[in-house]
């Protein structure tokens, strides 16, 4: 076994174990090797789209802003465009954005360590050679990255957006210009959203993909049932949503799961960083950047403590604001009492609170009813993955009136005169109205670049027709890239050591139901 670091992982897809793993928790040591382990903008309505995943939030804000809302009046559709190389399989706002695009994949790349060496050490082994990927995820600078890293280990890829609002154009045109078949613009109409996954699925000259890599399930679903054909061809899907992973689950629990698939989104990694730290500060970025709003001595209610819920809390109280959470969990409820957060009803409160922020997944949690009781200025936003936490649909009625106040803000106005700032109409506000920390989206990015090379080099019996989560094994070898961004340095076990607690040195160290 292998005995440092740098031998924690060997490849995945090497034919040792012919042996299934238990759906979900996957027993057989799947092990990776690598060589060298070493102007003026414009307002424009832009109508919204239905698909769940398309509006579950994550619109990233833009480092050139200007660029991602700029509109011409001409949809991408009528446009004929092709890049400096003569190539003309893509379909975004502008191709001549790519340079402002380029830069800015060049600042994420700086603040993505982990994808960035997991890029180096593979690229020469091309582990994801023959491997034709769709992917339907947010078009961001931070992905644009992990696109860039799939094809450098071997992968032919073609992208569309999993939600209307989140690309990035400047983003999408470098990538294009890079020579990636890219359908994807920011305001894209419901046909629009549609007819870019279905531009991606079926490709030119018969291209058809074998993996998919999906965010909210819109790629898996489309595939699934409009083209049952292409999808018995596909090796693997790996998803990162909440509502992706219920699709998928709902798709076994009723025996038409014909692939098997790997749950990214309950992977260690996923629910620690890309959640609790990467909330803690981007709930702040959204709420400062929409409404320059001071937290101190403001009464906050944050409605969940899952993981999302503890960073949105411990950022609040951190810059002094009085917080109060709502939860249906008992364990939960007992954590937040137990940080000093005072375990409320939101009817209780309702009246009372300055700022509501919603992170539960679920639906309906703030109503018309309790936002008829807010007071004169009160912010509501979500967290959540999806955009039903808040009812915004019955504020859409005559006797209120919608008043713009900025991108992603808007006032709903009472005939009373009384009016609340309802942030990116319920959506995902931290992503809606600013950016997530690339750091956080290297460490996803990098477990869903894993988990593609293990389904599709795995060999035949090792997955079967079912919803796997990550090996723990894979979740440490993301850490453990991470880590020499701080200068870290990990301990290593004895022999001694390591036959006392009845471990490999080279890991995994923790079993699967350990809860970190």
């Amino acid at each position: 076994m292998a005995e440092n670091a740098n031998d924690v992982i060997e490849h995945a897809l090497s034919p040792r174990s012919k042996d299934a793993p238990k759906p979900l928790h996957p027993e057989g040591t799947s092990r990776i090797q690598f060589k060298d382990i070493a102007t003026k903008k414009k307002r424009v309505t832009r109508s919204r789209s239905l698909s769940q995943s398309s509006t579950d939030s994550y619109s990233s804000g833009s480092y050139s802003d200007s660029f991602s809302d700029e509109e011409d009046g001409i949809s991408p559709r009528e446009k004929t465009q092709t890049n400096s190389h003569g190539f003309r399989d893509f379909c975004v706002k502008n191709i001549n954005q790519c340079e402002f695009g380029r830069r800015e994949i060049e600042i994420a790349e700086q603040e993505m360590p982990g994808l960035m060496a997991l890029r180096k050490r593979a690229e020469s082994e091309k582990p994801l050679s023959g491997a034709r990927i769709v992917g339907c995820t947010h078009i961001t600078a931070q992905s644009a990255v992990l696109v860039e890293t799939l094809a450098s280990l071997g992968a032919d890829i073609r992208w569309c957006a999993c939600n209307i609002y989140s690309t990035q154009n400047e983003v999408a045109a470098a990538v294009s210009e890079a020579g990636y078949s890219v359908y994807a613009w920011k305001g894209e109409s419901e046909e629009d959203f549609w007819w870019c996954i279905e531009k991606c699925i079926s490709g030119n000259n018969g291209w058809s993909p074998n993996m998919i890599l999906d965010d909210g399930g819109d790629a898996t679903h489309i595939m699934f049932k409009k083209h049952p054909d292409k999808f018995k061809n596909i090796k693997g899907i790996v998803e990162e949503s909440v509502t992706g992973v219920h699709r998928l689950y709902q798709l076994s629990k009723n025996g038409k799961l014909t692939v098997p698939a790997m749950n990214v989104n309950d992977s260690v990694t996923k629910t620690k960083f890309d959640t609790l730290y990467s909330c803690r500060e981007s709930i702040i970025d959204g709420l400062k950047r929409t409404t320059d709003v001071m937290f101190a001595g403001k009464h906050v209610v944050v409605c969940g403590y899952g993981e999302v819920g503890k960073g949105c809390c411990a950022a609040l109280k951190g810059l002094g604001a009085i917080v109060y959470v709502t939860e249906i969990d008992p364990i939960c409820a007992l954590q937040a009492c137990m940080e000093g957060f005072r375990m409320v009803r939101l009817e209780e409160v309702i009246k009372y609170m300055d700022i509501i922020i919603t992170c539960t997944g679920n639906k309906n949690v703030v109503t018309r009813q309790h936002l008829d009781r807010v007071k004169n200025g009160c912010i509501v936003c979500n967290m959540g993955h999806s955009n039903t936490e808040i009812d915004v649909a019955s504020l859409r009625t005559p006797e209120l009136t919608w008043e713009r106040v900025r991108s992603q803000v808007d006032h709903v106005i009472w005939p009373d005169g009384k009016r609340i700032l309802l942030l990116a109409e319920g959506r995902l506000v931290n992503l809606s109205c600013s950016s997530v920390p690339s750091f956080v989206v290297s460490i996803t990015s990098t477990t869903q670049a894993l988990a593609l090379i293990e389904l599709f080099n795995a060999p035949p019996g090792r997955y079967k027709q079912d919803v796997y989560l990550l090996p723990k094994k894979m979740d440490e070898y993301v850490a453990s890239l991470h880590l020499p961004a701080f200068d870290a340095h990990l301990t290593e076990l004895s022999e001694s050591q390591a036959k006392y607690l009845g471990l490999n040195k080279a890991g995994p160290f923790k079993p699967n139901y350990y809860r970190y």
